[in-house]
């Protein structure tokens, strides 16, 4: 099949200038590039096209050539350039893409290699920090003891013997990498890996440390500080930057990552912010009303019980709560009345409530129980 004109790839006139082929090439490899057309195969030979369009009519001397002879001028005297990968395409041709075809296309810049890594990094820790209600609705400072790799005292964490030196590993010749070559459509593709024998670093320990082992870090263990905010909740986490187990040979260390775990509480349950207590209360204190005193995260309060309180009934202490996380104000405390039935009777009192059994409004109506039922199933959609 013969080769379309790469002036007519491009689809620019004969006499454009060198800005004019830039930017017709730069349109194609953004249009037909592969990320943005995958599995399009007719989409990767446009891009492969355009792409050898623009090496020929780029460079003075092989357009003079191709414009003279076309393509036969190109046989045996193209010296295409062998890419590493797909975006050494434009890594070839940053002048006309700022660097990377990955800025135009999706708004970031493509990851760069960096320096040569010093050591492995160390892994995270996770750990389970128990918190009570009270501790939570004020935040604490907590001292937390690890157990953990920690960078090795006598080596300082580099693995060698002090006043030994480090030489070039051999494998990668100081690189810190690997490169794997394969062929494909697009030309030489380089799979580029750290180095395993060396751990990245480039260089090799001939004298390892004798208390490490060459590894430059040590089990240990460690007390870290950290302020637990007011208002947290179960499966809430704090992340510790770099307070994780030390890398090998000198790498970062990874993090602690603490979750918190809320303690079973005696006399509140927590639903969000609010905290719930339920009040026992005697009957007769319960149809006469009377003062009660209960208790809070913050001390103990009184609290009015009108004559005539139901069982199940809410009184609500404003912002006697859990903080909010991260905001302002306080939830509420709910008290939730719940009337006493005694178990025990002398025969006084069972006199007592056989002569109550026969008063005009101690029996609840027919009325009451249906009000009663209606009140107790709306509380059961509040709490269930």
């Amino acid at each position: 099949m013969a080769k379309r004109d790469y002036y007519e790839i491009l689809g620019i006139p004969k006499n454009s200038s060198v800005d004019d082929i830039k930017k017709a090439y730069r349109k194609l490899a953004l249009q037909y590039h592969p990320d943005r057309n995958p599995n399009n195969k007719e989409a990767e030979e446009k891009f492969k096209e355009a792409t050898e369009a623009y090496e020929v009519l780029s460079d003075q001397q092989k357009r003079q050539r191709y414009d003279t002879y076309g393509h036969e001028g190109m046989r045996g005297g193209q010296d295409f350039h062998q890419y590493r990968d797909i975006n050494d395409i434009f890594s070839t041709f940053g002048d006309i893409f700022g660097g990377s075809i990955f800025e135009e296309m999706f708004g970031g810049s493509s990851r760069r290699r960096g320096p040569k890594q010093t050591g492995e990094q160390g892994s995270d820790l996770r750990i389970r920090l128990k918190l009570s209600l009270e501790e939570i609705s004020t935040g604490i400072e907590k001292k937390l003891k690890i157990k953990k790799w920690k960078t090795c005292s006598t080596c300082s964490g580099s693995g060698a013997k002090p006043g030994s030196s480090k030489s070039t590993c051999p494998h990668c010749n100081g690189a810190g990498e690997i490169r794997q070559v394969s062929r494909s459509m697009f030309g030489q593709f380089v799979n580029i890996a750290p180095c395993a024998y060396c751990g990245g670093t480039g260089q090799i320990i001939r004298e390892k440390c004798v208390t490490c082992g060459g590894e430059g870090r040590e089990q240990g263990e460690t007390t870290i500080k950290m302020n637990v905010p007011a208002g947290v909740s179960e499966g809430n986490y704090m992340t510790l930057q770099g307070q994780g187990n030390a890398g090998k040979r000198g790498g970062p260390a990874g993090d602690v990552i603490v979750e918190f775990e809320e303690l079973h509480h005696e006399l509140f349950t927590r639903n969000g912010d609010d905290i719930i207590f339920n009040a026992l209360v005697s009957f007769p204190e319960a149809a006469l009303g009377t003062d009660l005193e209960v208790p809070t995260l913050s001390g103990k309060v009184r609290i009015k019980i009108d004559a005539g309180t139901m069982s199940g009934k809410m009184l609500r202490l404003k912002e006697k709560g859990i903080p909010r996380l991260n905001s302002y104000g306080k939830g509420d405390q709910l008290v939730r009345i719940q009337i006493w039935v005694p178990t025990k009777l002398n025969s006084r009192e069972k006199e007592l409530l056989k002569e109550l059994l026969n008063g005009e409004h101690i029996a609840p109506t027919e009325e009451d129980r249906n009000k009663s039922k209606s009140f107790f199933d709306k509380m059961k959609n509040v709490f269930s």
